[in-house]
């Protein structure tokens, strides 16, 4: 079959990609309005414990991220079993990505805990050091459920059954505001009320995903019928395989934003607590790309499985084409309403002087953070996990956070300057990235 690309092709595939992102954007858009909740209505509390729980979420994000890139690697294996239409290995992909989760949250809690006694040498102010840690070991023991129901998630998704595992994820959402209103304002938790909504809703997540998953008739071949059978080495080494090198590739671009968190707190906590809001805001927006990059994921490891190499230009451009068109969209919102956006979280004037600044660089940087989170996903639909890794770990901390600091030390920037150096490291991201897309996007490339 020729592998010429034809607008067709482009209309065909950008349509499928579409269909299939929709629900997986709307699912993480659904979980930033967790991380939006708690910011907001921490923010109400008072400027040092939104400064406290910026800095839990900062040294939770770097653990979070690197088990979610383990997770990854369910999507791909369970997509091209999927493809090659082997029920079988699909089972096994989902019980053992399952094993995986427990014993990566686990460890990843026990190493959180361990950090605990070294919180001031982070250098943060002692008001925020001090309110810390309660909330911090909360949200890390959600570690472990949040896990889970990423894996079931990815399994779900991967097998083009996105819409379920949305809606429980937005009821989850939804809890947690509930109960972040009970725990925060009615019984004036605080920060801590936070942390143990969270916890609450992010547990009942994986249970109700299973539930779904065993009344299923559309997944009752491909989900495992025991739940507690022996761990299967072999699958469980090949799904390290791909998620170790998946996870660094992750953990180094937001290991970079959290580790931006830390170098933003010492210019105190105005500055803290305006990094905090330009971090959601960016978060949130790159649910979109992200969306689209999981998607492609999922449909590039189906086409491998089932040898449909002829559809994958067409596929990676027209996700191309998607990206372009939404970040667009989202630019122009960002930079008009920069400050209007931040006055929605905070309502402290140098607060919003130096979040709008931050945002507006998160509007101009959108465009290569989108190319650079889409080209991941193809690539890692192609199991090439290695060389992303290292290009993010280049871009992000030889490239970005030297930058970043020297902007803001040196050419006195402080926390803008800090931000301006991680947008120049997503911009050598995406440049490297979608040059290694172009090169590996051969038809004769796929096995």
């Amino acid at each position: 079959m020729s592998s010429f690309t034809t607008l067709t092709d482009l209309l065909r595939e950008g349509k499928k990609t579409a269909l299939l992102a929709l629900p997986l954007i709307i699912g993480q858009l659904g979980n930033m309005l967790m991380m939006i909740a708690d910011t907001v209505m921490v923010g109400q509390v008072g400027v040092t414990e939104l400064a406290a729980l910026t800095f839990g979420n900062a040294i939770f994000t770097i653990l979070f991220v690197f088990g979610a890139g383990l997770m990854t690697s369910v999507s791909i294996l369970t997509a091209g079993a999927s493809g090659r239409g082997d029920h079988a290995d699909a089972r096994s992909v989902c019980r053992n990505g399952l094993y995986l989760a427990v014993v990566a949250g686990t460890l990843l809690l026990l190493g959180g805990i361990g950090i605990l006694p070294f919180l001031h040498l982070f250098k943060q102010p002692p008001a925020v050091t001090a309110l810390t840690p309660p909330y911090l070991i909360l949200i890390l023991i959600s570690l472990v459920p949040s896990f889970a129901s990423m894996t079931l998630k990815n399994h779900g998704d991967a097998l083009d059954q996105p819409w379920p595992s949305f809606w429980i994820f937005l009821a989850g959402v939804l809890l947690n505001i509930i109960l972040n209103q009970w725990f925060i304002f009615e019984l004036d938790l605080g920060l801590v009320g936070a942390g143990w909504a969270t916890l609450i809703a992010r547990s009942l997540i994986p249970i109700a995903i299973i539930i779904w998953f065993k009344r299923s008739r559309a997944l009752r071949e491909d989900v495992p019928q025991s739940w507690l059978a022996r761990p299967d080495r072999a699958q469980l080494k090949k799904l390290l395989s791909l998620g170790i090198p998946a996870s660094f590739q992750i953990l180094a671009e937001w290991g970079a934003f959290a580790g931006a968190g830390f170098l933003v707190g010492l210019f105190g906590e105005i500055s803290l607590a305006a990094h905090q809001i330009a971090l959601t805001t960016s978060a949130t927006l790159f649910m979109i790309p992200f969306g689209i990059g999981t998607a492609l994921t999922m449909r590039m490891g189906n086409a491998a499985g089932a040898g449909e190499s002829h559809r994958f230009r067409a596929l990676f451009l027209s996700g191309w084409c998607l990206t372009l068109i939404s970040v667009i969209i989202t630019g122009v919102i960002c930079t008009l309403g920069r400050n209007l956006i931040a006055s929605r979280f905070n309502d402290d004037p140098d607060v919003i002087r130096v979040a709008g600044a931050l945002i507006f660089i998160v509007a101009l940087s959108q465009f290569v953070d989108a190319f650079q989170a889409v080209s991941s996903g193809i690539l890692r639909g192609l199991e090439d996990v290695k060389t992303p890794a290292w290009t993010a770990f280049f871009a992000y901390w030889i490239v970005g956070i030297p930058t970043g600091w020297y902007l803001a030390h040196y050419r006195g920037m402080a926390s803008v300057g800090i931000w301006w150096g991680l947008a120049l490291g997503l911009t050598v991201a995406a440049i490297f990235l979608s040059l290694r897309v172009i090169k590996i996007a051969q038809p004769a490339r796929i096995r």
